[in-house]
């Protein structure tokens, strides 16, 4: 049978139809056109409330916010002091575990839709969890005086035995009639240091220092033993020459240390810059007493611990590196350095 031309025009048509329903089929599976146009922000969650509490989590609900799209889901953080955890649910409650007993947490939510608008303020909850201790934690041990110069010391001490966890040390100054003035707290979390400077002092002065811990359910432990400290008298005025040596690895250092003030200096330690990455290799004239990652701090041996105003001793090391003593001090004072 000849091709009759309406039968051509209708199977173009066809043939056009079918084109469009494809684009169409297409269209329904890409990305909605509100992804790309919607920017209005949800509306701010309502407040946020305790459903319920334990000493380790907490469930938390709050009113569902509005959008003109759709929320997907609701970002929920927690905060204590300066660390923080992010959650995320999509619906308008959350439960928050492996949290601690006695601490005080900020709990934050917004809201986000699917364009990921945020809304603009978030409602907060401050909560403090029920207490899970119910033991105070043990004495720390005696105090131990180091470093100690005209108007700072150092104390440490063993650690305090604890069943949950400790908050802080307070360390108390104890005068004459048995009243005490705290000088330092030492804080815990993250786990910190069971030692303090405290400063401030008089020269020449006897003190008594106890120290305190305290968990954090507010428990405090007994006072430790004290431990009773003279400060020494007024920093001395120093000069120090120092002679150096140096290879392509390492140096050795000659200091002749002067008195150069009034008073006799008897017992001293002296500290200088050194470096971490240094290593010591030899020392005659004195002993170690602590290094850390910047200073060595050294002391007196038995012939040397006297010197008398205009008097010298001399001390030496051998170490690796090229960093020549710096930043010299004895007892506290600062000495002058000069280099030979």
């Amino acid at each position: 049978m000849p091709d009759h031309p309406f039968r051509r025009i209708r199977s173009k048509a066809a043939a056009l139809a079918a084109c469009a329903l494809a684009v169409t089929v297409v269209a329904a599976g890409a990305t909605p056109a509100y992804g790309a146009t919607d920017t209005e922000r949800p509306t701010t969650p309502g407040p946020i409330t305790v459903v319920a509490v334990d000493t380790t989590w907490v469930e938390l609900t709050w009113a569902a916010s509005t959008d003109d799209v759709g929320v997907v889901h609701y970002p929920v953080g927690v905060r204590f002091e300066d660390f923080g955890a992010q959650y995320s649910t999509d619906t308008t409650s959350i439960r928050i575990t492996g949290l601690r007993p006695s601490r005080t947490y900020t709990f934050f939510v917004a809201a986000v839709d699917a364009a990921g608008n945020r809304s603009l303020s978030d409602p907060s909850l401050r909560l403090t969890m029920p207490p899970g201790d119910d033991q105070p934690p043990g004495a720390p041990g005696q105090p131990v005086a180091y470093d100690v110069a005209s108007t700072v010391v150092w104390v440490r001490w063993a650690h305090s035995v604890e069943n949950v966890a400790l908050e802080r040390y307070e360390v108390f100054r104890v005068d004459v009639g048995g009243a005490r003035t705290r000088v330092s707290e030492i804080y815990q979390y993250p786990p910190g240091r069971n030692s303090t400077q405290i400063s401030g002092l008089t020269p020449n002065t006897t003190y008594t220092f106890v120290v305190q811990a305290r968990d954090e359910a507010g428990h405090l432990s007994p006072l430790s033993e004290p431990v009773t400290v003279t400060t020494l008298p007024p920093p001395p005025s120093c000069a120090v020459r120092s002679t150096v040596g140096q290879w392509p690895d390492g140096l050795v250092a000659r200091l002749l240390v002067t008195n150069t003030g009034s008073t006799a200096i008897d017992g001293w330690t002296m500290r200088w810059r050194f470096y971490a990455a240094q290593h010591l290799r030899s020392l005659w004239g004195a002993e170690v007493v602590e290094r850390d990652s910047s200073y060595l701090r050294v002391r007196n041996v038995r012939h040397n611990a006297l010197i008398p105003p205009g008097g010298t001793v001399s001390l030496g090391f051998v170490a690796t590196g090229s960093q020549t003593p710096q930043e010299v001090t004895l007892n506290g004072g600062v000495c002058v350095v000069a280099a030979e």
